[in-house]
């Protein structure tokens, strides 16, 4: 079976193959040096600096894989390809949260990038998909375990 296509913006990827430079490049090294430090202090079987060096050095390992296979299997959407008139991948969209009377401004991203916490959400969560191709002033609900929202779509800018 194919593995899953990873939509990412071209920020997305720079952003990723920065941390993947760093990972490699820096933070082997600093953790090797932990390892040596800690193998120099003696006994391995009660050195907490040196459990703490190895499992680091497991998450960085760990990570460095996750990140290239999110590379190897990265499509990076050209941004300016899409309709500027309706939400779309890498669009920035205003809605209006008709529950809360607020508005909330999202990009949309693909998953491996969404963080909600810095206003990037999935082009495949609930949100994402019901915004997906409408234009200003569709009105949207997305279902959700504890009910429906409605929002309506106040502006659409490129990212």
């Amino acid at each position: 079976m194919a593995e899953k296509k990873n939509m990412l913006t071209y920020e997305g990827l720079k952003k990723l193959e920065d941390e993947l430079q760093d990972l490699k490049v820096n933070k082997r090294q600093e953790v090797a040096q932990k390892i040596k430090e800690a193998r120099e202090q003696g006994d391995l079987s009660e050195n907490a600096e040196y459990d703490a060096a190895k499992d680091e050095q497991r998450d960085i390992e760990a990570r460095i894989e996750e990140i290239e296979k999110i590379l190897k299997n990265a499509e990076v959407i050209d941004e300016d390809d899409f309709d500027h008139e309706t939400v779309s991948f890498g669009s920035e969209v205003t809605v209006l949260d008709k529950d809360l009377n607020e508005k909330f401004t999202y990009k949309i991203v693909g998953s491996t990038e969404a963080d909600i916490l810095k206003g990037k959400i999935s082009n495949e969560s609930p949100l994402g998909v019901a915004l997906m191709k409408k234009k200003v002033g569709a009105k949207v609900v997305v279902e959700a375990p504890d009910g429906n929202f409605e929002y309506k779509i106040v502006d659409i800018k490129r990212g």
